[in-house]
C-alpha cells in the first residue's frame, strides 16, 4: 500500500507544499485579474506584465506587488465600496416600491373617485397582477 510507506513527516510537507502551491494560483489569479482590470495601464502595458508574470511567474509577481502593491489594495477597495453602494441602492429601490396589495388598493381608489372606468381598472388590475 502506497499509503503505508508515507511517514508523517512526508505527509505533513505533501500538505505543506500544496497549500504553498494553492496559495500561489490563488496570489497568480489575483494579480491577472488586477492587471486586467486597471484603468491606468494601457494595454500594451497590461500585455508587458502579463507576458513577464508568465514566463518569469516569481519573480514577475513579486516585482508587480512591489510596484503596483498600493494601487492594487486601493483599486479593492474601491471596487468594495462600488460594490457596497450598489447594493444599498438595490436594497432601497426594491424597499421603497409599493407592494401589489398597495397598488391594487390605490387603483380601487382612483376607480371609486371615478377618475378609472371599470375597463380601465380591470386593464390595470391585470397587469398589475400578470406582472
Amino acid at each position: 500500500m502506497l499509503a503505508a510507506t508515507f511517514g508523517t513527516g512526508q505527509v505533513f510537507w505533501s500538505i505543506l507544499w500544496f497549500t504553498v502551491f494553492f496559495l500561489w494560483l490563488m496570489l497568480l489569479f489575483y494579480i491577472f485579474g488586477d492587471i486586467f482590470r486597471s484603468p491606468d495601464l494601457s494595454g500594451w502595458s497590461k500585455a508587458l506584465w502579463s507576458i513577464f508574470v508568465i514566463f518569469m511567474p516569481y519573480l514577475g509577481v513579486f516585482v508587480y506587488l512591489i510596484a503596483r502593491g498600493k494601487d492594487m489594495q486601493q483599486r479593492s477597495i474601491e471596487q468594495a465600496q462600488a460594490q457596497e453602494a450598489a447594493a444599498r441602492a438595490y436594497i432601497k429601490d426594491v424597499a421603497s416600491a409599493p407592494s401589489s396589495a398597495e397598488e391594487l388598493a390605490r387603483l380601487a381608489d382612483l376607480k371609486a373617485q371615478g377618475v378609472l372606468t371599470d375597463e380601465e381598472f380591470a386593464a390595470a388590475k391585470a397587469k398589475l397582477i400578470s406582472g
